[in-house]
């Protein structure tokens, strides 16, 4: 599913709001998701998950073309934990 789908079904499912207000409902919750990382914060949604940001230190890679060592800067990488109940859902458990 991509951001505008999940717009129109909510959308759909709640014809009193206009499409361009749930728009940007998602826009800003989406938003807030994306600052909150930006400012190392963890991100919870009770049930579905939760978004947190990880530390990858300097190392020593390798071109895989080359073989030719080449160095890697650290970085902070986005890292998603499922919650229970969505573990279980695609699980079969719920």
């Amino acid at each position: 599913m991509i951001r505008s789908e999940l717009i129109q079904l909510i959308a759909d499912e709640n014809p009193h709001l206009f499409r361009r207000d749930v728009e940007r409902i998602v826009n800003t919750v989406f938003e807030e998701i994306i600052n909150a990382m930006a400012r190392g914060d963890r991100v919870e949604l009770r049930g579905f998950g939760a978004f947190s940001v990880k530390k990858r230190d300097s190392r020593t890679g390798r071109n895989p073309r080359t073989g030719e060592s080449v160095d890697v800067d650290q970085k902070y990488v986005p890292f998603f934990k499922t919650g229970k109940l969505l573990r279980d859902r695609l699980n079969g458990d719920a």
